[in-house]
């Protein structure tokens, strides 16, 4: 029997008052033995809270980046590295330049701290994955995922320039998965590509229809009232038994699908710990 067990490091929310909340995303995979960091939040909860909830950092036989935004690269400085340390995950798309400016307002470098990217050019263990990748058995990233709904954007105000001139598409968006006896359990960093894109793509590249989990940021936080009413129609439509919004949900989002989804719907706060064994759970 397969077991996978799934703790939140760094979200925005914390479940215990040892626990650091941040605007950020980590999540700490381990699957038949195997452990996994997804994502390292900025920077400021990622030791203390693997700390106390009993994680070693130093024990990760791999790094995957969901993308290149500083709220999910950050902590990357405290991932410690060896000769023989974990290899990284990410798409070629990490290392580009990133700024986000709301209209009329000034422009914000939100890319990946200039350590960590210094980090990431200096390593010999990063794999790049513009398309799907299998980490181990059954644990999949999806790459690069094609943008093919007309209600999904990346979510936000996002350039590759500090003047915002040109769009940042920012095609190093990727998902994990696992595919499970019970389906498909789904981690998002901030779905940029789109929830229904990124489940559709997913169902494409594993051959199944079955969802498990789908949990994560799903960046609906200035969502309007269509994409929002289209996303809960797909969550729908894969018919997902249990959501676990989070992170650049947004509140207002975030409360509308558990209204949707009563008995579906789950917190995903710094110190969640899901034990998904076998099929069941």
């Amino acid at each position: 029997m397969r077991r996978l067990r799934i703790t939140v490091l760094v979200e925005n929310t914390a479940a215990d008052s040892s626990l650091l909340a941040e605007h950020g995303l980590s999540v700490w995979i381990e699957i038949d033995g195997q452990r996994y960091l997804f994502d390292t939040g900025q920077g400021g909860a990622l030791a203390h809270n693997a700390g106390v909830l009993g994680v070693r950092l130093d024990s990760a036989d791999a790094v995957l980046l969901s993308h290149g935004h500083y709220d999910h690269t950050g902590g990357l400085v405290h991932v410690p590295l060896r000769e023989s340390s974990p290899l990284i995950y990410a798409h070629p798309g990490v290392l580009g330049h990133k700024f986000s400016r709301r209209p009329g307002g000034p422009s914000h470098d939100i890319g990946m701290p200039s350590r960590v990217r210094g980090m990431m050019h200096s390593s010999p263990r990063i794999r790049w994955t513009q398309g799907p990748a299998e980490v181990s058995p059954g644990f999949f990233l999806t790459g690069y995922i094609p943008r093919e709904n007309d209600f999904e954007d990346t979510g936000g105000y996002f350039f590759a320039d500090a003047e915002c001139r040109t769009p940042d598409e920012l095609p190093d968006d990727q998902a994990a998965f696992i595919d499970t006896p019970g389906g498909l359990v789904v981690i998002l960093g901030c779905a940029h590509s789109g929830v229904g894109n990124t489940l559709r793509y997913i169902g494409k590249l594993s051959g199944r229809s079955r969802f498990r989990a789908v949990m994560g940021g799903m960046h609906l936080v200035s969502a309007s009232r269509e994409r929002m009413d289209r996303t809960v129609e797909a969550f729908r439509e894969f018919d997902v038994p249990k959501l676990f919004p989070a992170h650049c949900t947004g509140l207002e989002a975030a409360g509308r699908l558990f209204r949707e989804f009563p008995g579906r719907c789950f917190p995903f706060s710094s110190g969640t710990i899901l034990d998904l064994e076998g099929g069941g759970g």
